[in-house]
């Protein structure tokens, strides 16, 4: 089977700040939902997402924390802005972003902006909070997490179980963060 290839674009995630880590675990996830596709874009994905609106009522998931500005360095190198936050502000903030926008198996997220955790882990880090070692240790927080409750697994197939419910994420996202 051919692997799936992945198209990037900088004007929609900088790989770099991305980490290779999270994109290559997004392409495989997206490549075991539909083996049989030949390509895997994630930057349409990331295009045709819905993208949280900055200074409206949507923003209240990220309500505890500063926007990212863009610093002079930033605008230079036509980069997004990081705002550095811990693992457990990340996690915290991945839990918000499910609980306002809604949680989804079976895919990143779908049109009504509903995200699994890989897709609350990834719109979380595009709206410009960590860096791509704080995605690291939020991952491995979680794996951690998942190893406590005896589901040695990755996140995206805990996360696609047919017994997995929302409150179950949220738990695990709390029990990662703490």
């Amino acid at each position: 089977m051919p692997t799936p290839t992945l198209t990037l674009t900088p004007e929609l995630l900088d790989l770099e700040a991305a980490g290779l880590f999270l994109v290559a675990e997004i392409e495989a996830y997206l490549a075991s939902l539909s083996p049989a596709g030949p390509r895997v874009d994630v930057a349409a994905l990331l295009a045709a997402a819905p993208v949280p609106v900055h200074g409206s009522v949507l923003q209240a998931w990220n309500a505890a924390h500063p926007l990212p500005v863009p610093t002079l360095l930033d605008r230079a190198r036509g980069r997004r802005p990081r705002l550095d936050v811990t693992p457990s502000e990340y996690l915290d903030l991945m839990s918000r972003y499910l609980h306002q926008h809604g949680w989804v198996q079976g895919q990143l997220w779908d049109t009504d902006g509903r995200v699994c955790v890989l897709g609350a882990l990834l719109r979380v880090y595009t709206a410009g909070y960590g860096t791509p070692d704080t995605v690291r240790r939020v991952r491995q927080r979680i794996g951690n997490a998942l190893g406590r409750i005896g589901a040695r697994m990755p996140v995206d197939t805990w996360n696609d179980l047919p017994t997995t419910t929302r409150t179950d994420v949220h738990h695990l996202l709390r029990d990662a963060a703490a």
